[in-house]
């Protein structure tokens, strides 16, 4: 077996920008691919989250359903020592109270927000007057 070299044709090579092209081809080809890979991994854990989410709406649709049943039950046993319509009245402005306690205390809790990020504009005044200072 002799191992002779054939003479390279100078038609069949090619040039610096031809490997470049085909490099650079083969590159933008795989990020694609890549890309392509991610977004179908992505899209099926949208998909998943979508449907966790979707029963957590269901479950808290129907806790609020229990507990206006509850409600009712309560309003019933009331009426079990009153009329009907005292007990109905009695659990409605037992809500309002409940609400109204709730919204007090969330509008508390809003005026204690500043309304802006502090921290981060002062961190950005420092980076700004470094830089500054820097150049």
């Amino acid at each position: 077996m002799s191992t002779t070299r054939q003479p390279r044709d100078p038609s069949t090579e090619r040039t610096l920008g031809q490997l470049v092209a085909d490099a650079t081809n083969d590159v933008s080809t795989i990020v694609r691919n890549e890309i392509a890979l991610a977004k179908a991994e992505i899209t099926t854990e949208a998909k998943t989250a979508g449907k966790g989410a979707a029963m957590f709406a269901a479950a808290g649709f129907v806790g609020l359903l229990g507990l206006i049943f509850l409600f009712h039950t309560i309003a019933q046993v009331i009426a079990i020592w009153l009329p009907l319509w005292a007990g109905y009245l009695i659990t409605t402005a037992l809500l309002f109270l409940v609400a109204a306690v709730l919204a007090l205390v969330g509008r508390r809790s809003m005026q204690k927000m500043k309304g802006k990020p502090e921290r981060t504009i002062k961190n950005a005044q420092e980076t700004i007057s470094t830089l500054k200072s820097g150049s």
